[in-house]
């Protein structure tokens, strides 16, 4: 199986979870940034990630993706049950948690933005989303204080370091991916029980995280 992703993507992570938690082997494909035919021609759309299964056919939709891999052998990992409060906590300070990574995706060396179209088009699309990119990263220190404020609460949710709520839910998936991706921020200060976290579900899936290139 393939699974075409960005590599900076965190619905991408999701996708890429599963694989490593289930130990299933698969080539990932890196598309570009302002490649739009390539998805396009596969699902209909520009949208990341996408399965490509073993029988030709495509799934995009990350949870899709994680439960259809997740139920191949019938004996699914993914069975807890998810928290409200991890959802909250996640829609509370989502505007914050994009406005960091944002203009830090576009300045990380990634392989889906390397060249200069496939920048501009990055750039483009996500300054339409939340605005000048440069003035967001001038305003990091503000964004760093209140997330770290945030990251104190977040910790005390944290149930075990094997999975949020204590077995493994779609709640991992979705933290799991933010939490990946800021530690692409510097000054944020992860609590400890964030942190152990953190590393342990980065072993477990196999999904690299991002602090040797943190802006």
């Amino acid at each position: 199986m393939k699974l075409y992703v960005y590599e900076h993507c965190p619905y991408c992570v999701k996708a890429m979870m599963i694989f490593g938690l289930k130990k299933v082997p698969y080539e990932k494909v890196i598309l570009m940034e302002d490649d739009v035919d390539t998805p396009t021609n596969m699902v209909g759309s520009k949208v990341v990630p996408i399965l490509e299964k073993d029988d030709g056919t495509f799934m995009p939709e990350s949870m899709d993706i994680v439960h259809f891999i997740d139920n191949l052998d019938g004996k699914p990992l993914v069975t807890g049950e998810s928290v409200p409060a991890i959802a909250q906590w996640q829609a509370e300070h989502r505007e914050t948690v994009n406005s960091l990574l944002y203009p830090r995706f576009a300045n990380a060396p990634f392989p889906e933005l390397k060249t200069d179209a496939a920048y501009d088009r990055y750039v483009q699309r996500m300054t339409g989303k939340v605005g000048d990119l440069d003035k967001l990263l001038d305003f990091t220190p503000h964004f760093v204080t209140q997330l770290n404020r945030a990251l104190v609460f977040l910790d005390s949710l944290i149930v075990s370091p094997e999975a949020v709520n204590g077995e493994l839910s779609e709640d991992d998936f979705h933290l799991f991916a933010s939490l990946r991706s800021l530690t692409l921020v510097k000054g944020l200060q992860f609590p400890e029980k964030i942190d152990a976290y953190v590393r342990t579900m980065a072993k477990k899936s196999d999904v690299a995280l991002l602090d040797g290139m943190a802006l």
